[in-house]
């Protein structure tokens, strides 16, 4: 895919998530969580597109924490963003070495990080008064995420594309929710992104999320639908098919001798449906 068409493909599933679920309202002020990655990247480089072309006004400032880890250039960001006279703000924390302190010899380092970190931008979009927060995850991450608490956590659960933070003081966005992450990393090698590595979660290559991403890609190589299959199943949850008592009445099921759309017939392919309605039409006959 060339260049003008990735571009608007991501803008087109970038527009489609934020109307779809309401992220962004006139007068928001978002606050771009910006990591030096290539979701992040892409994320404000749609968001900025958008704020042009969109029939509301809306704010976005930039925001990246320096938790202070070895090596990290920190001055790349504030370039970056200064070139394109994006309002900024580099927020230093020493998180790298809570998490390195905190964290056993073997153990992975991305709980403590996320939750030092969540907190740090909390605090952050209450001092720039920002009105939702966004984050750079896509549609592999959703995946992931679902995957991580089927097979490691035994609940159905993915990342959202829109919550109230922990704090209950924000909203939390997802912009890329719809776009795949190989449309991302092709975008970021195309626009030559300064990408900074991660030498936290970056660095573990035994992670539990790893392996599923590993899986995802060695099934997308073979089945090319399946992950875009999956991720539309996001959207399309039938609780009287799952079996959470919270979300569906089981108890309370009886039969009504009237026909029922969400029945066993529901699970059955539209051919397969055919043929069923086409039995009921058949008389038997015996044979003596």
């Amino acid at each position: 895919m060339n260049q003008e068409k990735l571009q608007q493909k991501l803008r087109k599933q970038t527009a489609q998530a934020i109307t779809q679920y309401n992220m962004i309202e006139e007068g928001d002020r978002v606050m771009v969580c910006l990591s030096g990655g290539k979701d992040s990247y892409t994320m404000l480089d749609n968001l900025l597109y958008l704020q042009q072309v969109a029939p509301i006004n809306f704010a976005i400032f930039a925001v990246n924490l320096d938790q202070k880890q070895p090596g990290f250039p920190a001055h790349i960001l504030p370039e970056y963003l200064t070139q394109r006279d994006i309002e900024h703000y580099i927020v230093t924390e020493d998180t790298y070495s809570i998490v390195k302190e905190k964290t056993p010899e073997g153990k992975t380092t991305c709980a403590l990080c996320s939750r030092l970190r969540r907190a740090i931008l909390y605090r952050t979009a209450k001092e720039y008064g920002a009105t939702k927060i966004a984050l750079g995850h896509h549609r592999d991450d959703m995946l992931e995420t679902l995957l991580l608490n089927m097979f490691h956590g035994g609940q159905l659960k993915s990342m959202p594309p829109k919550l109230v933070s922990d704090n209950g003081e924000h909203v939390v966005i997802r912009p890329l929710a719809f776009c795949a992450e190989s449309d991302i990393a092709q975008y970021s090698q195309i626009q030559q992104y300064p990408i900074i590595p991660c030498n936290l979660c970056g660095s573990q290559e035994n992670l539990q999320r790893k392996q599923i991403k590993m899986m995802l890609q060695d099934w997308h190589e073979r089945f090319p639908t399946r992950i875009a299959s999956m991720a539309k199943s996001l959207q399309q949850v039938v609780p009287s098919h799952l079996c959470d008592s919270d979300l569906f009445a089981f108890s309370e099921i009886k039969a009504t001798g009237e026909v029922n759309a969400e029945g066993d017939i529901a699970f059955d392919p539209p051919s397969i449906q055919s043929t069923s309605s086409s039995l009921d039409s058949i008389h038997v006959v015996e044979v003596n």
